[in-house]
């Protein structure tokens, strides 16, 4: 989205900062800002860090400087901890400022995560961009804004694709919409629903419905996510429309925890697998499953190609699970990628 020269001028920012001393717009006057708000458990900001990056390696040293905006989603992600993980995990070496209090969010009056808002050498904003994609033009933004700069600066041919499913023609379907588990804005399916603000036994039996998630065991419904309590087993079971599914969890009451992955009622293969599946042996049956240890988003499964499918977790006490997202675009190389289903990316 392109925004008319002279006409918004960007808010100041900043208290607690990673990778750089405070910085402010005003001082940043003469340069172009790329102001990026991310979380570091979203998964479509993780899939856009690796963009983001490369225009900071690309362009600091010919007029660009990238400010990274954390806003917190769920409550651990305010912890400062949790977010330099999450920079060393991504390899982000751009300043970044820390925002949980949505202090900076407000004053930008953003709305969503990632948010791009491009700002001129006068600190005027000149362009936006609301989720991923539009990466191309986006970068061709940050070089007609640094050729502002200077008429004269050398600048390289925009970047190709990063990802396949980034390319042109890249087929993307309709996911399943990203589903919280927290009582606050989460769907669940079983009957009664939740019991909110309260430890209680969750019974299901029967044919799974998209868009709802389904729960056995005894569960903590808290307005952020659903917690697993005492040692018996408890399942998590949803039916989706995606290509992979990632669920952001953590391991509240202890050093880890054990999540026992199946989908259409078997283990994954190693095909589906992602960098977070292990595999062992257990009763004579390969187990696929999840070690959580840090608050963060874990891939539970990469199909690799879009579908419906069925998801059950199973774990111990002690799980937080607070939103699972879906991924859905699919490389437009692969043969059984139907021609009707291809989005110009």
């Amino acid at each position: 989205m392109r925004v008319e020269k002279g006409k918004v001028r960007a808010p100041e920012i900043g208290r607690i900062w990673l990778n750089s001393p405070p910085l402010s717009f005003r001082q940043l006057r003469g340069r172009v800002v790329l102001v990026d708000f991310w979380d570091y458990t979203c998964v479509n900001c993780i899939r856009t860090l690796p963009y983001v990056q490369a225009w900071h390696e690309r362009y600091g040293n010919r007029g660009l400087t990238v400010i990274g905006v954390h806003t917190p989603e769920f409550t651990f992600a305010q912890n400062e901890s949790n977010v330099e993980r999450g920079v060393r995990q991504f390899g982000l070496t751009y300043p970044i400022v820390i925002d949980s209090n949505y202090e900076i969010w407000k004053a930008f009056a953003n709305r969503c995560w990632p948010t791009k808002y491009l700002l001129d050498k006068e600190g005027y904003l000149r362009f936006a961009h609301f989720g991923e994609g539009a990466y191309a033009e986006c970068e061709e933004a940050i070089q007609e804004l640094l050729r502002e700069v200077d008429a004269g600066v050398a600048l390289p041919p925009v970047m190709a694709p990063l990802r396949d499913e980034d390319r042109s023609g890249a087929a993307c379907f309709k996911p399943s919409p990203e589903l919280y588990l927290g009582h606050r804005r989460g769907r669940i399916g079983n009957p009664g629903g939740f019991r909110e603000d309260q430890v209680s036994e969750y019974l299901f039996a029967g044919d799974l419905e998209e868009n709802l998630f389904y729960a056995r065991g005894h569960w903590a419904s808290t307005a952020e996510y659903l917690e697993s309590v005492g040692e018996t087993e408890h399942s998590l079971m949803l039916k989706y429309s995606a290509a992979a599914v990632n669920l952001v969890m953590a391991s509240p009451r202890g050093a880890s925890s054990e999540v026992i992955v199946r989908q259409d009622g078997k283990p994954l293969t190693r095909a589906q697998a992602t960098p977070d599946t292990r595999f062992r042996v257990a009763n004579g049956e390969e187990q696929s499953y999840i070690l959580v240890q840090q608050p963060r988003m874990y891939a539970l499964v990469d199909n690799r190609e879009f579908g419906e499918r069925q998801l059950e977790l199973t774990c111990g006490g002690g799980l937080a699970a607070f939103a699972f997202t879906f991924t859905s675009c699919v490389d437009p190389s692969r043969s059984d990628v139907p021609a009707s289903a291809a989005a110009e990316q």
